[in-house]
Formats: structure tokens, sequence, C-alpha cells
């Protein structure tokens, strides 16, 4: 007599709870939203890979701080990446909560396919090279309106984004007061092993980047006085 084998159940009880948190977040997520986060993430991929890739001017935040390490402390920026950014993220989920999550994880991917779609090419402004001054500008454009569009569909590029959004919604700062400061103190740390005038290029640029979010997110703001007024 052969004996039928155990069948495993439908679904593990252990598992049962976290899929429904799962299932009901991602059903809490807005199309609009996602549509204002993948726009925004493509965005600021065009502007990286297009210019900043090719221009030699630094950043500031998390990835000037990936740079700084690697360069006096030999750690690789595929190891201090994952930390730093695990932290601004982690701090966004606990202020912000699982939904920005959700829209970040849509924003880094978004991001990331963008950026190795468009990296086999060639630069579409190959001419902006010989001009820093002139990467540094529109560069900041890019990168300023991609993560302040991204923002506004409540995900984040990037940790420097995330940890922003998660200050001014806990202390009410502005975002870019929060990349200033940010930025700053990356950037002053830099001029250790970068020469100034690459410094001053990339001063302007995360200035103004950070600048171009903060209007983005005023104007925002502006609308939804407005609708409540009406």
């Amino acid at each position: 007599m052969h004996r039928q084998p155990n069948l495993p159940a439908r679904t593990d009880p252990a598992l049962k709870k976290p899929l429904n948190v799962l299932y009901t977040l991602l059903r809490s997520l807005k199309p609009k939203c996602i549509l204002l986060v993948v726009l925004g993430s493509m965005i600021q991929a065009v502007g990286v890979c297009n210019i900043h890739a090719y221009s030699g001017v630094t950043e500031g935040g998390t990835l000037g701080l990936e740079l700084l390490l690697f360069h006096w402390l030999g750690l690789s920026p595929a190891i201090s990446s994952i930390v730093l950014n695990g932290i601004c993220y982690a701090i966004g989920w606990r202020v912000l909560g699982g939904s920005f999550l959700a829209y970040s994880g849509i924003a880094v991917g978004c991001y990331a396919l963008t950026y190795a779609l468009l990296e086999p090419f060639a630069p579409l402004w190959p001419a902006l090279t010989a001009s820093p001054l002139a990467c540094a500008l529109l560069g900041a454009v890019f990168v300023g309106m991609g993560a302040g569009i991204s923002m506004l569909g409540g995900g984040a590029p990037g940790g420097d984004d995330a940890l922003a959004m998660s200050l001014n919604k806990h202390f009410g700062w502005g975002v870019e007061t929060v990349y200033l400061v940010s930025d700053l103190l990356v950037l002053a740390l830099s001029l250790s092993y970068i020469p100034l005038q690459k410094i001053a290029y990339s001063l302007l640029t995360v200035v103004l980047s950070g600048q171009i979010v903060g209007w983005v997110q005023r104007l925002k703001k502006k609308e939804k006085t407005e609708d409540q007024a009406a």
C-alpha cells in the first residue's frame, strides 16, 4: 500500500502576514506617483550618463563620500554605497513609511535600467566636455529636475534624496538646505585630494541642483495651497 506524500499548504502561515502586508502596500501605490517617479529617474539618469560621467565634475552627498572613502581608505564604492544608501533609506522608511520604500525601489530600478540602456552609446552632447561650466550648469538642471520630480511622486532615486525627504518631514527643513549642508561638508573634505578648480565647478552644480529640487517642491506646495483655498 502506497502512502500519499504530504502536500505543502498553499500558504505558509509564517509567510502569510508579510505577503498580506506587501499586497496591501502594492495596492496603495498610485499610478500618478509611479509615473512621476519613473519620469524623474529617467531624467536624472540621462543627465548623469551624458554629462556628469564625462565632465570630471565630482559630486557631494553620498556619492562624493564614497569617492572620498575610496581615496583615503581604499574602501570600494561597491561596499560603501550599500552601507551609506542603506542607512539613508532605513531612516526614510522609519520616517516616511513603507510606501516610500516601494516608490524608492521603483526609482532606483528605473534609474539603473535607464543608465544601463544609455551607457553603451556615445554621449548626446560630446562638445560639452570642453566646457566644465556648461557641464556643471546643464548637469545640475537634469539632476535637480529629475530628483525633484521623483520626490514629488514619493520616491528617492538616491540616499541623499531619502535623507533630505526624511529631515524635511521630521524637522521641516527645506530639502535644498539639507542638500547644501551635506554637499558643502563632503566637498570641503574632498579638497584633500581634488584640485580647487574642479571643486568650484562641483560646488556650482550641487548648489544649483539642490535649489532646483527645492523649487520643484515649493511649486507643488503652492498648487496644494491654491487647491485647498479654492
